[in-house]
């Protein structure tokens, strides 16, 4: 008996309208815990070029396309960038991007259903002081009931 055909020619993953923000990505098919389901490609850049791009929309200079990847590097998926770009922040996420010798990856950090838009905690993390003013450039509107209301990680302390 030949195998069963993949749904959807095999892709997980489809990129479409969210109810978040703007678009989102969401699962076409079953995802299993621990499972690599996309990485996170772009142009690799210095700092010093994002800070020169920045920003990539003047309305709205806050929402970017970067990927810290180190102290010297990030990705500009605004630039040869995939689906991945796509994905949005979550207080209570369902993935977590991970570093491997400077690539990122998208994984799962538990079984993801079908229809289940994916997300991830962007770990913004801004040397000024946590401000309610610099906190509401940076809205989280993930509606988790454990959501922070920012995109700002909370700073460890000292």
């Amino acid at each position: 008996m030949p195998a069963k055909a993949p749904v959807n020619g095999g892709r997980k993953i489809q990129t479409r309208k969210s109810g978040v923000h703007g678009k989102g990505v969401f699962a076409v098919q079953d995802i299993a815990e621990g499972e690599t389901i996309i990485e996170y490609v772009g142009e690799v850049i210095t700092w010093k070029e994002a800070q020169r791009r920045h920003p990539h929309d003047p309305k709205d200079p806050n929402h970017t396309f970067y990927f810290h990847v180190d102290e010297k590097r990030v990705i500009d998926a605004l630039y040869g960038g995939n689906s991945s770009r796509w994905i949005n922040h979550s207080c209570d996420p369902n993935c977590e991007a991970d570093e491997e010798e400077g690539r990122v990856f998208i994984k799962a950090l538990r079984n993801i259903k079908v229809g289940e838009e994916l997300n991830y905690d962007y770990g913004l993390i801004i040397d000024e002081p946590y401000t309610k003013k610099l906190k509401a450039e940076y809205p989280c509107w993930c509606g988790a009931s454990n959501c922070r209301g920012t995109l700002l990680a909370p700073k460890r302390r000292r």
